[in-house]
């Protein structure tokens, strides 16, 4: 990092230092104005409210497919599973059809569920903030489900999987 400026220097061991919080990984999804899918990966993702049932997802302002989850009304939060990396990095990357290949259907208020998944939330556009150079959209959770797969994990600029089993 010697050849950083001062403030690439910060920025890096900023980054390096929100990687050692372990997270899950995502791909939130929406359906476009045009009624075509929409996706990206995201590890910014958490439970807010149990009443009301709120999640909340952030997104950079720099993304091209912010504009259309602010006007959808709505968005599907897909928890991958452990085997599901190369679908993480599928949507993680500038793609002209993410979905291309993808199986999906969409839940209950559209947002399209993907095939596999451990666990997802359909939910309608309840709240957006702005937040420095994301937005928090917050969704009120209108379906949901989920299953005993093992959820895909993600640290350290690393994916790795997360031994949910009991222990003995």
């Amino acid at each position: 990092m010697s050849g950083l400026t001062p403030e690439a220097r910060h920025d890096r061991a900023l980054r390096d230092a929100f990687g050692a919080f372990m997270t899950g990984v995502t791909i939130v999804t929406t359906i476009d104005a045009a009624g075509a899918p929409v996706g990206l990966t995201a590890n910014a993702f958490t439970s807010v409210s149990l009443d009301p049932p709120l999640v909340l997802v952030c997104i950079s302002r720099r993304s091209l497919s912010l504009s259309a989850f602010q006007r959808s009304g709505g968005f599907a939060v897909n928890i991958l599973a452990d085997d599901q990396q190369s679908l993480s990095d599928r949507f993680a990357r500038r793609t002209e059809d993410r979905f291309s290949g993808v199986e999906w259907r969409p839940g209950p208020v559209g947002g399209p569920v993907l095939a596999g998944v451990c666990g997802w939330f359909d939910c309608r556009l309840h709240d957006q903030l702005a937040a420095g150079d994301h937005m928090i959209l917050i969704g009120r959770v209108s379906g949901f489900d989920h299953n005993s797969q093992r959820p895909l994990g993600y640290s350290r600029g690393d994916y790795f999987s997360l031994d949910t089993d009991p222990a003995p």
